[in-house]
């Protein structure tokens, strides 16, 4: 029995946008006939997941995409998903039922979303597939989206071992290596590895074009491979910032420290300082290996 064989279905996604459309391209791809539900907010959104035939269901009604479903991913903004939370849990779920999500912060969502189904029969690991793009919506889903990133799973507090196997199961099928580390862990690393690179891709877009916007005429790759993730989705990239503040304004406070190191070096005219700032940064970033996926850009 391979890992897609294990995986729990029905599958219910709450969420049709990039992520989501991802992950229903996925399952129906290494599970093929697999039960595969999407939770849609507009119905029009419904009618293209229909028309598009990534899954068995689609739907404005949550009770009609949760009830019954023995998998369910949250793929909407971390900001929305309490509520929606509370609207699942009061939905006839399955016993044992795994409840898991995308959001890019983990602490403030894992703290909200254990309690709403601690008594539902149904348990939260939290979840974080580090794998996306600077576009949103449906029609930027890809089915092989996962395959070769990172996924960092949170246990439980309760320590259900059995819900923490099921997701980490769900996420090995489709591709993910998967990481398990505490929510605290995870908002502090991905606040340094996710979060600062966009706030930093949007000061140097800002640095760049402010004072002459005209110079993107001159752009090439450099700028653009730099500067990618700045066209993210600003609201949900407010919220993301907002929901991991505290470890967002750490890694700014360093970043800010390193621009000043490098300020004082270039007014210095130091060249064996700066050419030692560089090659540090080199050799950082070469531990990247040439095998990471490129295709991380927006969570």
């Amino acid at each position: 029995m391979n890992r897609a064989d294990q995986i729990p279905e029905p599958v219910a996604v709450f969420g049709p946008g990039l992520l989501g459309g991802s992950l229903a391209l996925a399952v129906r791809r290494r599970m093929p006939g697999a039960e595969v539900r999407i939770w849609c907010r507009r119905e029009e959104a419904a009618a293209d997941v229909r028309e598009r035939g990534i899954a068995s269901m689609a739907s404005t009604s949550v009770r009609d995409v949760a009830s019954g479903a023995a998998f369910i991913i949250l793929c909407t903004p971390v900001g929305v998903m309490p509520a929606l939370a509370r609207q699942i849990a009061a939905c006839e779920l399955v016993r044992d039922c795994a409840v898991t999500d995308v959001g890019s912060v983990k602490g403030s969502i894992v703290a909200a979303l254990e309690p709403v189904f601690a008594n539902t029969g149904a348990v939260f690991v939290g979840s974080h597939p580090m794998a996306g793009s600077e576009k949103t919506g449906i029609d930027a889903a890809r089915e092989d989206l996962f395959e070769g990133a990172a996924c960092i799973v949170t246990p439980p507090s309760a320590g259900e071992a059995a819900a923490l196997a099921r997701v980490r199961v769900f996420w090995s099928a489709l591709g993910c290596r998967v990481l398990e580390m505490s929510a605290t862990e995870h908002d502090r690393k991905v606040a340094r590895i996710s979060h600062l690179p966009h706030v930093m891709a949007a000061i140097t877009t800002l640095a760049s074009l402010r004072p002459d916007a005209d110079a993107l005429k001159c752009a090439a790759g450099g700028f653009r491979d730099t500067t990618r993730v700045a066209g993210g989705d600003p609201a949900m990239w407010a919220g993301i910032l907002s929901e991991n503040r505290s470890e967002v304004l750490a890694a700014l406070r360093d970043a800010a420290g390193a621009t000043r190191e490098l300020l004082e070096i270039v007014e210095g005219l130091d060249e064996e300082k700066l050419r030692l700032f560089l090659a540090e940064a080199k050799n950082l970033r070469d531990r990247l290996g040439p095998g990471a996926a490129a295709a991380y850009g927006n969570d």
